[in-house]
């Protein structure tokens, strides 16, 4: 048995957590980054030309780790058809990458959210506009108007109210950027707190080094691609907010797709009141584990040795062969 995964996003934690516990490893994707993954950093056994090999990695007797990249990249028709034992619940994909599902497993989780705007024309303060799947940030922008929206939407192609399904206009809350990154174990019903970042977003970050004046003088808008992620400690006496938000999505899943087992990442912010408000939900690994490949504070606490997201998926899979139990954990 040997754990593969897309090589981009989080494939080296992936992969390094995978040889920790004694895994052969693949890399599959795009020439040009095969020397990333075999030579600078030599995480994986098998390097494979392509986006989705599946008849090698079939013969090779893989389980594929699904990434961010990997599900954008290929789109949920082709990972929902796939005959390569996949790690997790396909059936959450659909609901992660449409907002209007995603809000609903929010609200059975009965978290705090943001408000929606359906119409435009309703805008009556500042919100963020999103459009649908996972994209790293991009296409996001800020209006503070009708007339402010639907004067960038014009730059994405969006003209009228019919062209509106692909966009979701979300209350833009003032607050910390908090991400926790989960791993729910479905062998032993146990939800883990892995680690926690924020994102570092271009210019949208870069932009607080420009005077407010200037700012103006420049007419730059806000872009919020994502180039990294920065890790954060989180004030103790909020953790137990985070873990039951966590838990409590863990539920929803249960009742409405079967199940999200593996790591999980819910994006939100703090408000000044201590409020953890959330937005939305990764149903996978989110490349903001990428600054714990050695750990993190949270998983020092619960384990004695270095145990990064990548690593605890390879941990989950090994003691599922142990128990012959594999067939709960794949779909």
């Amino acid at each position: 048995m040997r754990i593969a995964t897309y090589a981009s996003h989080s494939a080296l934690q992936i992969l390094k957590g995978a040889k920790d516990e004694g895994f052969e490893t693949v890399a599959f994707g795009k020439a040009r980054v095969k020397p990333l993954y075999t030579k600078y950093f030599p995480v994986a056994d098998h390097f494979i030309e392509g986006d989705y090999p599946e008849e090698e990695l079939l013969r090779l007797n893989a389980i594929v780790i699904p990434t961010g990249s990997f599900v954008a990249h290929l789109g949920i028709e082709v990972v929902e058809g796939m005959r390569v034992p996949y790690y997790g619940n396909k059936a959450v994909l659909r609901w992660e990458s449409d907002r209007n599902l995603e809000r609903k497993w929010l609200e059975k989780a009965k978290l705090r959210l943001p408000r929606v705007y359906k119409d435009p024309d309703d805008i009556d303060g500042p919100v963020i506009v999103k459009p649908h799947g996972a994209k790293g940030g991009r296409g996001y922008f800020l209006a503070k108007s009708p007339e402010d929206f639907w004067e960038k939407a014009e730059r994405l192609g969006i003209r009228n109210k019919e062209d509106l399904a692909s966009l979701q206009i979300q209350e833009y809350i003032i607050g910390v950027p908090v991400y926790p990154h989960y791993f729910y174990s479905k062998l032993n019903r146990e939800l883990e707190l892995m680690s926690i970042d924020r994102r570092y977003e271009a210019n949208a970050d870069s932009l607080g080094r420009i005077p407010a004046k200037e700012q103006l003088d420049l007419g730059v808008e806000p872009n919020y691609t994502v180039i990294g992620n920065i890790p954060i400690v989180l004030r103790e006496s909020l953790l137990m907010d985070v873990i039951d938000a966590g838990e409590r999505v863990v539920k929803a899943a249960e009742e409405l797709m079967g199940g999200l087992w593996g790591p999980f990442c819910l994006e939100g912010v703090f408000t000044e009141d201590l409020e953890f408000v959330v937005f939305e939900i990764s149903a996978r690994i989110v490349a903001g584990t990428n600054p714990f490949i050695h750990g993190s504070p949270y998983s020092w606490l619960r384990y004695d040795e270095p145990v990064s997201t990548g690593r605890r998926i390879a941990m989950e899979i090994r003691e599922a062969l142990e128990e012959d139990r594999l067939d709960e954990v794949l779909t």
